[in-house]
């Protein structure tokens, strides 16, 4: 795990810490070629430049964010509240709620269903569909 998530993670309080180290640990396995930094001020993994998933601290709990999500067609995910992305994302408040089967067929499918994140600002906002 790259040191400035392992950072990340041991900033939350316990409960959070558990459930980020989960989530790190099982992208880790599931992405192992995956590019992962902290950005915009939480841990990203990234195929190519392209990010594919992440997770932040929220009022609420934690939040797993795959940028392509809503195209997996997984009814756990709910949708980006903007509606303009393809994002979508599950909350968790317990590292209890995690259910690791699901996390690795959501992670098997944000490598093969990507959307362009990485060019959007060149292409003015516009999503093309890589994979």
């Amino acid at each position: 795990m790259n040191k400035d998530v392992k950072t990340y993670n041991s900033s939350n309080t316990t409960g959070d810490k558990a459930i980020c180290n989960l989530l790190a640990k099982e992208i880790d396995a599931n992405l192992p070629k995956a590019e992962n930094k902290i950005w915009h001020a939480h841990p990203v993994w990234f195929d190519d430049g392209n990010p594919l998933v992440g997770y932040s601290k929220q009022k609420a709990g934690i939040r797993l964010m795959f940028w392509s999500g809503v195209d997996f067609e997984e009814e756990e995910l709910k949708p980006g509240a903007s509606g303009k992305f393809k994002d979508a994302s599950i909350l968790y408040t317990s590292v209890d709620e995690i259910n690791t089967k699901d996390l690795k067929r959501w992670l098997t499918k944000s490598k093969k269903i990507q959307w362009d994140y990485k060019n959007i600002v060149k292409k003015k906002g516009k999503l093309e569909r890589l994979k």
